[in-house]
């Protein structure tokens, strides 16, 4: 799965000389928490909910109504906006693009080609993915094993439960807490619980959890 199939498009920015007060109104409208900055279709920066929430006056403060709204009217985006903004390409890999948000600890990125900015993806797109890859809109049995991380483990696995009539909804693998091992979480329909415990318990080190699962 590639950027550009879970990006969200038409892109929703603003330029370096909108009003903070203005870009806040068009978030809250828009239902979006971050938005690229574009001057002249090139990218210059990115600004937050936070960031513009931020640079307003808090209620603390002990000017008049009048002054804060022109002091409001002169405060820009420009002013508040981060200028070093990571980016990836919409044929980038989802995983590299959930992999550079955690390790740079941002929560969105621009997708640009030939330097315009054509879509977003953002950590609620990565939610959705991840929702899907483990099967949690679906009913069936939910599995979590540990199994060798070891040639073959997962194939003898999934092997098991399709020759019992099994259909594998969802499969995910995850580190285990001791190197060369690995935590196994799935779904499948067409069988019990107790079926499912049988025919996996010979082949995995340990079965962790089973359970019965609805949408």
């Amino acid at each position: 799965m590639f950027v550009g199939e879970r990006m969200n498009r038409p892109v929703i920015s603003v330029s370096p000389e909108t009003p903070v007060n203005d870009a806040l109104h068009l978030m809250r409208s828009e239902h979006i928490r971050r938005a690229p900055v574009v001057s002249h279709g090139k990218l210059v920066g990115i600004v937050s909910m936070k960031d513009l929430l931020n640079a307003s006056p808090s209620n603390a403060t002990t000017l008049s109504v009048w002054e804060l709204n022109y002091l409001l009217s002169k405060l820009t985006v420009e002013r508040t906006m981060t200028r070093e903004v990571f980016t990836v390409a919409e044929d980038t890999p989802i995983e590299e693009a959930a992999r550079l948000m955690a390790d740079k600890r941002v929560g969105g990125l621009p997708v640009v080609r030939g330097g315009e900015v054509v879509g977003m993806i953002t950590e609620t797109d990565l939610f959705k993915i991840f929702l899907e890859l483990m099967g949690a809109r679906d009913a069936g049995i939910r599995c979590e094993v540990r199994m060798r991380d070891e040639p073959g483990q997962l194939a003898s696995l999934t092997g098991a439960l399709a020759g019992a009539g099994g259909n594998i909804i969802a499969l995910g693998t995850f580190a285990g807490e001791s190197p060369g091992h690995s935590i196994v979480t799935f779904k499948v329909s067409g069988l019990t619980p107790d079926e499912v415990r049988a025919l996996i318990t010979p082949v995995v080190e340990s079965v962790t959890d089973v359970r019965v699962t609805h949408p």
